[in-house]
């Protein structure tokens, strides 16, 4: 079956709704609109001016830049002008920017929003030519200056099924990023099963998570695309709340890190116990559900959805009784995002769903899972050994360790590497221990350790309100998860001892990725040497003296 390419669709609405809106900016407070011929003059204008440069046909483009309406112009520009876009994650460090500008062969660049472009700038090999966009301007010849007096690409240029669409650099929670490749078809058959699967019709995304990720790329840009719908964008971490409960979007994706946030917002102005007794009385638990749903942004939102890490599912359960029905999904780069999804009707907590249509799931000997359909990576880019260590007779191996129970969900049980062994010689996987420590409203990150140790021990940082609590009342509450999480364990799982660190994780200090998951190897590095010294104090609940 032949699908749809992202152009193809984007041709339809150009034609079918050219007065529609499709992306929304707030700019400095104030938003700024384009509708799908506005959006389409400027990627025809661009594509034009692309083509001006007379690269070699499927050159590389690279886009730098925060979610914005011009990273979209950008993207589908490059389709139009024959060539492959290579989007970056806007906080590399430069060193990483250098290495994936050399190693994909980037011939231009576009840089657009960015907090702290000047750490950025040493890593643009300085031949390289680059395109600012408006509203966030560097020292570069400038977007609108160069469309000035540009025809736009009158023709509607299809690109083939199998030609290269997009190099995607993964964030690279081991090692050096690796560039997956996507074909065109990739985009069709992915976005389209999933957006009829999912019963999506010209919905309202918001945007802000990174849209050079595949899970932002084709829940949102894709499936904005693909639904006809629309895309609202962040302007800021300090204006997130608010343009989010402006944009009120149908479709939400927030990743575990976002849902503790939201959880902790609303708990600081209500208080889990106010809150029960107001839940209580069925009148004022209606008004309370709604209030806080709009207050949010997510009254009108029909698809909410979680994704790239593990969600608690105490988490998951207390936004239940809001009224906030959260759906687990599961993907990878390397599969186009193509893959597993809870679906709003059918959700077991716990598991991440269920398999979409045309994708195959297995596990191997070591509970490995395996997914094959027709959208997997072409490959890694420049990398034959990786590929062939990664999909094996048409199986794409996840590196995620999991089980399926007989309805088909798919329960993830932790990532095959990150198991290690203790000086026991017992293997520990970290994961769902994680999973179970992580439900107390005091910790905002974990990470369980120990190879080479007796048991394990659980490294973790406060959420705001551990942060705020007496000490006292804060080793309580720990000690207590304690005991509750390790009579869940087998006793070689059990954990020694709980190390609370001052410094948190972020992605500024190269502890979480992009999407906020955690390097465990770099998180390992850092602390390792104190592993010993921790496990054999003498007190249950550890406070570090870092600052």
């Amino acid at each position: 079956m032949r699908y749809l390419t992202p152009l193809e669709m984007m041709y339809r609405w150009e034609k079918e709704k050219p007065n529609q809106l499709y992306l929304s900016q707030p700019i400095e407070g104030i938003w700024h609109n384009w509708t799908y011929q506005e959006t389409m003059l400027q990627v025809r204008k661009m594509a034009s001016y692309i083509k001006s440069l007379n690269l070699e046909k499927q050159s590389k483009i690279a886009i730098l830049s925060k979610n914005c309406a011009h990273w979209i112009m950008t993207d589908l520009a490059i389709m139009m002008s024959g060539h492959v876009s290579v989007p970056l994650y806007p906080n590399l460090s430069a060193d990483t920017l250098k290495k994936i500008l050399i190693h994909s062969g980037s011939k231009l660049l576009f840089v657009g929003k960015l907090d702290d472009f000047n750490k950025m700038k040493g890593g643009i090999p300085k031949e390289m030519d680059c395109i600012t966009y408006p509203f966030y301007s560097e020292d570069y010849p400038k977007w609108n200056d160069l469309l000035e007096g540009v025809s736009p690409l009158e023709e509607s240029i299809v690109r083939n099924d199998n030609e290269l669409a997009t190099i995607i650099y993964t964030s690279g929670t081991t090692g050096d990023p690796k560039g997956v490749m996507h074909k065109f078809y990739n985009f069709g058959f992915a976005t389209t099963n999933a957006v009829q699967a999912l019963s999506l019709n010209e919905e309202s995304f918001f945007s802000y998570l990174p849209l050079c990720h595949i899970a932002e790329r084709l829940l949102v840009e894709m499936g904005s695309i693909y639904s006809g719908g629309k895309v609202y964008f962040a302007e800021s971490l300090e204006t997130f709340t608010s343009n989010l409960s402006e944009a009120s979007p149908t479709v939400f994706l927030g990743v575990p890190r976002i849902w503790t946030k939201f959880q902790q917002g609303i708990l600081s102005k209500l208080p889990q116990k106010k809150l029960n007794i107001l839940l209580s009385i069925p009148l004022i638990s209606s008004l309370i559900k709604k209030k806080i749903q709009k207050g949010l942004g997510l009254s009108r939102a029909n698809n909410i959805f979680t994704g790239a890490a593990p969600t608690p599912s105490p988490l998951i359960n207390w936004f239940a009784t809001l009224g906030v029905i959260i759906q687990e999904a599961y993907a990878m780069t390397e599969n186009t995002c193509y893959s597993h999804v809870s679906f709003k009707n059918n959700i077991k907590i716990g598991s991440v769903g269920q398999a979409l249509p045309f994708c195959e799931v297995k596990l191997s000997e070591e509970n490995e899972i395996l997914i094959k359909h027709d959208a997997l990576m072409d490959g890694y880019y420049k990398d034959e050994e990786q590929t062939s260590q990664t999909i094996k007779d048409g199986w794409l191996f996840t590196g995620d360790e999991g089980e399926i129970d007989q309805k088909g969900f798919l329960t993830i049980t932790g990532r095959v590497k990150d198991i290690f062994k203790t000086s026991k010689g017992k293997y520990v996987a970290p994961s769902p221990i994680e999973m179970k420590i992580s439900s107390n409203k005091n910790i905002e990150q974990v990470c369980v350790v120990g190879n080479g140790l007796p048991q394990p021990i659980a490294l973790i940082t406060l959420s705001e309100i551990g942060s705020n609590k007496e000490k006292s009342d804060l080793i309580s509450s720990l000690t207590d998860t304690l005991q509750i999480v390790n009579l869940k364990l087998d006793s070689h799982e059990r954990i020694h001892r709980v190390v609370v660190l001052h410094e948190e994780w972020t992605i500024e200090n190269s502890l979480l990725t992009p999407t906020l998951k955690i390097k465990r190897k770099s998180i390992e590095k850092i602390y390792k040497e104190n592993y010993v010294f921790w496990y054999d104090s003498e007190h249950e609940i550890f406070f570090t003296n870092e600052k």
